[in-house]
């Protein structure tokens, strides 16, 4: 489609749904769209945002980078 870094590069979109299809939907079998929107939205709030490891962060969880940040 576009080369790496122009604007339609999405590749960390691609990422993004790759895991969450992986960790969280691929074994699930929702019986209503509310909850299938439900459990999409646990979780990216509670678990892919502030714990999930991120290797831009070394490998730690936003809230424990921020912590560590905190105490420098």
């Amino acid at each position: 489609m576009s080369r790496a870094g122009n604007v339609w590069d999405n590749s960390a979109m691609e990422s993004f749904f790759s895991t969450l299809k992986t960790e969280r939907t691929a074994t699930k079998v929702y019986r209503t769209r509310n909850e299938a929107r439900t459990d999409v939205f646990d979780y990216i709030e509670r678990f892919y945002n502030p714990r999930r490891r991120h290797s831009k962060l070394g490998y730690l969880g936003p809230m424990e980078f921020e912590a560590r940040a905190m105490l420098a």
